[in-house]
């Protein structure tokens, strides 16, 4: 072998070392490994800058974005709304088949985050038993279509590199609905054991204090506390009623609502967006919720609202901005959100407008200004019109009427332009990560291809499978992009294995495709560990899991979608000699 091979090879097991061994974030040890490969000269510039402007990689960056508009819609407020009627096995399949679906044309990081505050409202079973299902179905259901998870993106990327056929818009579709089946069934069997591990929460565990109003029209006038579901929501707490002069708390299940309640309810952030998903309340500020992202800001010793209420401050007219919940430490607030005299230190949950980033006194009013990673909703009519635009996107592109690139493009500058997404959301959930994981590796795939490398490796792997089968050929990458997977992440796992993919089958002499399916599904099968992918460790952290409970579920699932997948490639994907 050449020096520059023996190269290549040492950053390769470095790179892996890394990933493995070590807590570093994979972006970072992608970026170094990618700056690495530049700086000893194995490409040359213009092959590094192509890595990182490659069109599939331009491609899930735009759908990403995209994404923070479709999170803010109705569609999975109204799917989460579904879950509360019939029994466990019945709501896992509304659950299992809403969410495949979904995942299916929508980052299924998305879909999880946004379904997982409607999940904690169920009012018929513990949300632990909800949660790990609709991640994995949400795994399961991004191998249906092109752009249901990243990872096909990034497979995509590599053929692009290596001038193969790309992945067309249903080109793993066959497949991905037998492995949403044989889930479904799975869970199905299992159902009896998945975990619960709630404990019970009081208002002093949620610190914002929110204001709702009976309306006039209300479905609410006239039912107690517990026909509305309004008693036991979890991580929203109803502390007090005001009924004109009148303070009713504690609340009990059986007080009956009345037009024109007034609800003070003790949440977190995230409760904003549930407030506005139940019907007949309104939320204190609702004139001015319609897609925004919230803001956090803290109130300083200099500021003028000091001793101030939020009535008297006139708060939307000076600040172009709507408080929408206080927090004063572990304290809790009474009387009504607009006659809440503030102090310094109070945490103000803001729905913002157009000019709030840019009014001067924001420096001298607050100690901090931060964008959280919660929005309100969009109205009904916005709602429909981003997901007519979406639809409209995804069904050009399928028909080659328009490439799914610029179709992108286009949305996001529409959804810029309508204040539906801004640019400070665009800048805080920008996914430099993957940009870094996908670039790197597409550089280091460029290196091993010009030092030869990746002959080398497949010239090694036709004598390791010359002999059998090439099923086990398959099998076996699999399982190794499957292990990849579970240690380091999903993007990652497919950006080392696709090269290999590749390789192998130009050794065999063979259509690379069932090959590139085996890393494809491989790299979305991270069930055992939670830290293999961001919808697994999203859940993992919220449901308050353990490892062995997670594990207890996630083994069954891993079981399922292996079988599914290895009988499916080969059926769909046969091996055809080139």
């Amino acid at each position: 072998m050449s020096l520059e091979q023996y190269g290549v090879f040492a950053i390769l097991a470095g790179l892996i070392a890394l990933l493995t061994l070590t807590r570093l974030s994979a972006a970072w040890v992608f970026g170094a490994v990618a700056v690495l490969t530049y700086l000893t000269d194995l490409l040359n510039v213009q092959q590094f800058a192509a890595s990182f402007t490659d069109s599939s990689l331009l491609t899930l960056v735009l759908l990403l974005l995209v994404s923070i508009a479709l999170e803010k819609t109705r569609l999975i407020s109204w799917v989460g709304q579904q879950l509360n009627k019939g029994g466990l096995r019945t709501v896992l399949t509304r659950l299992w088949v809403s969410t495949s679906l979904l995942s299916s044309f929508t980052a299924n990081t998305a879909v999880v985050a946004s379904l997982i505050g409607a999940i904690k409202r169920s009012q018929t079973f513990a949300p632990s038993k909800l949660m790990l299902p609709m991640a994995f179905a949400a795994t399961f259901g991004g191998t249906l279509t092109l752009i249901g998870t990243s990872t096909n993106l990034v497979v995509n990327s590599f053929l692009d590199k290596a001038g193969l056929p790309l992945l067309e818009f249903f080109t793993t579709t066959a497949v991905g609905a037998g492995v949403v089946v044989a889930g479904m069934l799975m869970m199905w069997l299992i159902a009896n054991r998945l975990p619960v591990t709630e404990k019970t929460l009081d208002e002093a565990d949620l610190p914002y204090f929110l204001e709702a109003r009976i309306s006039a029209d209300s479905v609410l006038i006239g039912r107690t506390i517990g026909e509305a579901g309004l008693r036991h929501l979890r991580k929203l707490f109803l502390a007090e009623i005001v009924r004109g002069e009148q303070n009713i708390a504690p609340v009990c299940p059986d007080d009956r609502l009345q037009q024109g309640d007034v609800l003070l309810f003790a949440g977190d952030m995230e409760s904003v967006a549930l407030l506005q998903e139940i019907q007949g309340l309104t939320l204190y500020g609702h004139h001015s919720m319609n897609g925004q992202a919230l803001v956090e800001a803290i109130i300083s010793h200099s500021s003028s609202l000091n001793g101030v209420s939020l009535k008297d401050a006139k708060f939307r007219e000076e600040f172009d901005a709507v408080v929408v919940a206080v927090k004063r430490g572990q304290e809790r607030l009474q009387g009504g959100l607009g006659s809440i005299v503030l102090q310094t230190g109070d945490t103000l949950l803001l729905v913002p407008g157009k000019s709030f980033h840019q009014n001067s006194k924001l420096s001298k009013e607050f100690l901090l200004v931060n964008g959280v990673d919660s929005a309100t909703r969009l109205s009904l009519r916005r709602s429909w019109g981003v997901l007519s635009a979406f639809v409209a996107v995804i069904g050009l592109s399928m028909t080659g009427e328009l490439p799914l690139l610029k179709g992108l493009v286009l949305l996001l500058i529409g959804l810029m332009a309508t204040g539906i997404v801004s640019l400070q959301e665009i800048r805080r959930r920008f996914p430099l990560d993957i940009v870094l994981i996908v670039g790197g590796a597409l550089v280091l795939s460029q290196a091993m291809e010009n030092t030869g490398v990746s002959e080398l490796l497949g010239q090694g792997l036709l004598q390791v499978f010359t002999g059998y089968h090439l099923f086990w050929a398959l099998a076996a990458l699999y399982f190794f992009t499957l292990i990849l997977t579970e240690l380091m992440s999903n993007n990652a796992a497919a950006a080392l294995a696709c090269p290999l993919a590749i390789s192998l089958a130009k050794a065999f002499g063979i259509d690379p495709m069932p090959l590139i399916m085996a890393v494809l599904f491989g790299a979305s099968a991270s069930f055992i560990s939670p830290w293999g992918y961001q919808t697994n460790l999203l859940v993992y952290t919220v449901g308050n899991y353990k490892l062995s409970q997670y594990v207890k579920v996630g083994l069954p699932m891993a079981l399922a979608y292996s079988i599914a997948v290895l009988a499916l490639i080969p059926l769909f994907f046969p091996f055809q000699t080139l």
